[in-house]
């Protein structure tokens, strides 16, 4: 069997942002390469992880573009062929207080799944399956910055789950609620530790097994 090819495509949880430090976990504890090691060499996980990132929205305080909906065709482009793309993306988008919902997020999910869905892959490449992830609810903390940048969306952040289960299913493609194995750190309310950033790549190698029919 052909090793198949998978995208992690998210944000800063997907890139290993350490909660507290600035800094990024080791390769080995980040759950793309958690995931890869799970599966025993018949997947290749390339971790696209940008912090910061949104589904579909620009973020006018940054020089880089963090719009996932501009970045994701250039990845689908670079790394075909591909058997599976998975997407955790969400708590950007309700950081800021004017589109405050998931719901808002779960519209953004809806149109990168159509990117995927509608994208001209080479000939010979098929269009790969899709798994969205629900991100862990933020939680509380005494972290001033972070407090004020995303405290008030706690609430908001525990209906990702709700949201992208229906998204997935009006979709027909995977889900996947990262919120049922992992806690974001209270050091600053949103990231993960090690342990929880892990958790996730572990829970995940026997859905991706079950999707790939590894």
């Amino acid at each position: 069997m052909a090793m198949k090819n998978i995208l992690a495509f998210g944000d800063s949880l997907t890139w290993g942002f350490i909660a507290g430090t600035w800094e990024r976990h080791p390769f080995e504890v980040r759950w793309p390469n958690v995931l890869a090691a799970g599966l025993g060499g018949k997947a290749r996980v390339v971790e696209e992880g940008h912090n910061g990132r949104t589904t579909i929205f620009d973020d006018p305080t940054t020089f880089d573009d963090r719009n996932g909906a501009k970045a994701l065709p250039i990845m689908l482009s670079t790394h075909q062929p591909l058997d599976l793309v998975i997407i955790m993306l969400g708590t950007n988008d309700i950081k800021y207080a004017n589109r405050c919902r998931a719901f808002d997020a779960s519209m953004g999910m809806t149109r990168l799944i159509e990117i995927v869905q509608k994208f001209s892959f080479l000939p010979a490449c098929k269009t790969p399956q899709i798994l969205i992830m629900s991100p862990p609810p933020l939680v509380p903390t005494t972290d001033e910055w972070f407090n004020d940048l995303w405290g008030h969306a706690i609430e908001e952040s525990k209906l990702f789950a709700h949201h992208y289960a229906r998204v997935a299913k009006e979709a027909g493609v995977h889900v996947f609620d990262a919120g049922t194995v992992a806690k974001a750190d209270s050091t600053d309310g949103g990231h993960l530790d090690a342990a929880n950033t892990k958790a996730i790549g572990t829970a995940l190698v026997p859905v991706v097994k079950g999707i790939l029919g590894l």
